[in-house]
């Protein structure tokens, strides 16, 4: 069911029990190898159906129940399943299935018995093409995956890896999809293939890889089929003249409509939502590398102050105070970075929340659902850097070292008692001198009177 244009493959239709595939022709003699697929999944429903597979096999594909292809393999296939047939939620996803050929496919289970690898992926109804990177180098299989919120072609992130895995040396690279009860478009719009060589090693040109002979009989399919294509191109124009098409295009340009060719309000206001989102997204990444950053930080420095306390106390008893102090002296300097730190990424949740009130709108509640747990997520972070800041000051105070309060300094015995007694007798006699003299005074001036 697949059908072939000038600009992609739609490999199935959104019709249901459709089933498609494209392989290569000749083998590849590639014994490390890295392949790019361009593709869209496209479908009007929330939950699509069944999926899309990327193959190395030793053998050509043919058409099976196995995402459009035969099952018992002898190779790898990396599956884009967009059904949940186990009901656990988990799809869409991606899950990486080997096989030497014996292997039935457990579909009740969507592979997760026999997955070497998987990651959930959401890769339907996305603004931009979903890119996927899979390498093959010394046993190592890596899939790497770009979600189609961004035009950055690089910005892939990272899915699955299996190592010690044992692939045919020679193989056909294809790719295939297939719809059930639900469907969806799937359509490739490239599908490039590498060559990977160790270092110090000359990779082979590519003249001599494929023959002249080959070469010339390829060239000769391509002309056929190009021929084919302008003929079936004129006899719809023939067919249809009311529909004026333009030379260059695929027949499915020439629905469009005038109101096609314009941007609609809605369609404005979807871009802008997926602009805000892209750069929620950006913004979410930077957060998540500057809590690694400072997660990181703190680790290393448990790691050296645990270090520190081990060889103090097996080998230096004797300067506990210099090296408490020294000890405090980098808790003092790291608290400052990490509040430093702690700034800036105040600063970015600032302007992402801005991004997000800038971005709202009804359409887009799965998106702010989404970005609400991520920062939920650095929210935990941030706990668990305060605990751990916490839990390290508390372990640089050695126990007997702890502040309290100071003890009282004894009063000082300045007066002995001898002295204590010899200056009550003296106070006394000039009290008594001052009675007598006052008395003198007032009989004296009786006298007057």
């Amino acid at each position: 069911d697949a059908i072939p244009s000038a600009d992609q493959i739609r490999i199935t239709t959104s019709l249901k029990s459709q089933r498609g595939s494209v392989w290569t022709k000749n083998k590849s003699v590639f014994e490390y190898w890295e392949v790019e697929v361009t593709f869209r999944v496209t479908g009007r429903g929330r939950i699509g159906a069944d999926g899309l597979a990327i193959w190395f096999t030793e053998e050509q594909g043919l058409e099976g129940p196995v995402f459009g292809a035969a099952d018992k393999w002898n190779g790898v296939g990396i599956f884009f399943d967009s059904f949940d047939n186990d009901g656990k939620k988990n799809n869409p996803g991606v899950v990486v299935v080997g096989n030497n050929g014996n292997l039935l496919y457990d579909h009740q289970n969507d592979g997760s018995t026999q997955a070497l690898a998987s990651c959930q992926r959401d890769f339907r109804n996305k603004p931009y093409p979903v890119r996927v990177k899979i390498t093959y180098y010394q046993k190592t299989l890596d899939v790497l995956i770009n979600n189609g919120f961004t035009p950055d072609k690089e910005d892939y992130e990272f899915c699955a890896k299996v190592e010690d895995m044992v692939l045919p040396s020679q193989g056909y690279f294809g790719i295939s999809a297939a719809t059930g009860g639900l469907a969806d478009d799937h359509d490739v719009l490239s599908f490039l293939t590498f060559q990977l060589t160790e270092p110090g090693k000359e990779a082979p040109t590519p003249d001599a890889e494929i023959p002249q002979k080959d070469k010339e009989k390829y060239q000769e399919e391509f002309e056929h089929f190009q021929q084919e294509l302008d003929k079936k191109k004129e006899e719809f124009q023939k067919e249809h003249p009311d529909v004026q098409g333009q030379p260059g295009k695929t027949t499915c340009a020439f629905f469009l409509s005038a109101d096609d060719l314009f941007e609609t309000v809605s369609d404005r206001e979807l871009r802008q939502i997926f602009e805000g989102q892209n750069r929620i997204h950006l913004e979410i990444k930077q957060l998540n590398r500057q809590l690694d950053m400072i997660l990181d930080e703190q680790r290393r420095y448990v790691s050296a102050v645990t270090d520190e306390f081990a060889k103090r106390g097996a080998g230096f008893p004797g300067q506990q105070g210099q090296v408490s102090q020294q000890e405090i002296e980098t808790v003092v300097k790291t608290q400052e970075e990490v509040i430093r730190q702690v700034n800036e990424i105040r600063n970015s949740v600032a302007d992402t929340l801005r991004s997000i009130s800038g971005a709202q709108h009804p359409g887009s509640a799965a998106g702010v659902y989404e970005t609400t747990q991520h920062f939920n997520d650095i929210k935990e972070h941030l706990h668990v850097v305060k605990r751990d800041i916490e839990h390290l000051v508390q372990r640089n105070m050695p126990s007997s070292e702890k502040s309290k309060c100071p003890d009282l300094p004894p009063f000082p015995s300045c007066l002995s008692t001898m002295h204590f007694f010899i200056f009550v007798a003296v106070q006394t006699v000039l009290f008594i001198g001052y009675i007598m003299y006052r008395s003198q005074q007032e009989a004296a001036a009786k006298k007057f009177f």
